[in-house]
């Protein structure tokens, strides 16, 4: 089990991988007790049963430069391969502006192949790799030294069983010609705006069951301090105001710290200091806001007049289609998107890209009333008419 602290290490076995034609690659980070994630290790390995495996540890290797790391994710002819990679992108954008391409996620691509919604790693290990996997480490303190070697097993677990399901699932893949779809999915996970949070906008993100103006230009300027306040200093939001608290300001609008010390659901760290301050200041703002620039709730989902008879339809439609193709139903449609498509919504995802060619078309023909559907023991045909 290797382990690479320097720069000029990690420099050799980059350059290694660009011979290669993938790299498998993993993270382990801590993020309960900071917005941004610390980055704790990298393991990557390279092709075969004897291919190189290694360990890279930033926290030994304090003065250690990630740049070959980058400059390999900027190689071409190498692929880069992931498993369910959206946080460890998120690091990766964050840390070093960079994205891997081009990019492999085995549980997208394990979704596109029939494998379910969201499927597990170990569930791909068992049924690919035919290996089982030892997952107690799992939630141990990556961030303390010097690790154990049930975890540095543990880790290089994460990318040596990866090396086998990649293989598979790309066979698969090109198989299947679905390799557009894979892509497209792929495309949102190297998109800078899957990952920029707009501290402006952070307040729609919170549910509230009012739409009243003044309420929701308080709620607005409480979510945006308290994202500004939490970035700059690396403290998860719920540690400045949690969502229930941040609603009860926005309701009683507390004018002073004697106020504010009222609230029951305000932890203690906001009653006082710069917190205290911050979210005074912020429903100051909210309840002085000009009626121009009073938010506006969304509404046009709550006015969606769906047809029950023909959402129900698209429900058994999608069903067939999951189970023609393979692909887990929920990857395809979101119940909510049937609804809005038998309210004649068209501007939904599910009718846009591969959803569109594998479901969308089929969907708009059964709303313009040009395919049947018809059940013949336990599979349900469609009819065109």
């Amino acid at each position: 089990m290797r382990t690479i602290t320097t720069t000029e290490d990690l420099a050799a076995f980059c350059a290694a991988a660009k011979n290669e034609a993938y790299v498998t690659i993993d993270t382990e980070f801590l993020r309960e007790r900071t917005y941004w994630s610390k980055l704790c290790l990298i393991q990557m390995a390279l092709p075969g049963d004897d291919g190189d495996a290694v360990l890279i540890d930033p926290v030994e290797g304090a003065d250690m430069s990630l740049e070959p790391l980058y400059d390999l994710f900027r190689h071409t002819a190498t692929v880069k391969v992931f498993h369910a990679a959206r946080q460890d992108l998120e690091i990766f954008f964050v840390e070093g502006n960079c994205f891997p391409n081009p990019l492999f996620d085995t549980q997208v691509a394990a979704m596109v192949c029939g494998f379910g919604e969201q499927v597990g790693y170990e569930t791909l290990v068992r049924k690919i790799a035919h290996h089982p996997l030892d997952k107690t480490s799992r939630f141990t303190d990556w961030s303390r030294r010097p690790l154990s070697d049930a975890q540095k097993t543990y880790a290089l677990a994460d990318v040596t069983h990866l090396r086998v399901i990649y293989e598979h699932l790309a066979a698969e893949i090109a198989a299947s010609g679905r390799q557009k779809w894979v892509e497209e999915e792929l495309a949102v996970l190297t998109d800078p705006e899957t990952y920029t949070i707009r501290p402006h906008e952070a307040w729609q993100r919170i549910k509230t069951r009012t739409n009243s103006g003044r309420f929701l230009a308080i709620v607005k300027e409480l979510a945006q301090f308290r994202e500004v306040y939490a970035q700059t200093n690396n403290v998860p939001r719920s540690r400045v105001i949690k969502d229930d608290a941040l609603l009860e300001l926005a309701s009683t609008k507390p004018t002073n710290t004697e106020e504010l010390g009222r609230s029951r659901l305000l932890m203690r760290e906001g009653r006082r200091g710069d917190i205290a301050d911050g979210l005074l200041a912020a429903v100051k703002a909210g309840v002085d806001a000009k009626p121009d620039d009073l938010p506006k709730a969304d509404v046009s989902k709550d006015q969606v007049q769906v047809n029950p008879a023909l959402a129900d339809l698209l429900r058994v439609l999608l069903k067939a289609k999951s189970e023609e193709l393979g692909v887990a139903s929920k990857l395809i449609a979101s119940a909510s998107e049937l609804d809005l498509i038998a309210a004649g919504q068209r501007k939904v995802p599910a009718l846009m890209g591969w959803r569109n060619e594998a479901f969308g078309e089929d969907a708009l023909r059964l709303c313009r009333g040009e395919i049947a559907l018809s059940a013949k023991g336990n599979a349900i045909k469609v009819i065109r008419l």
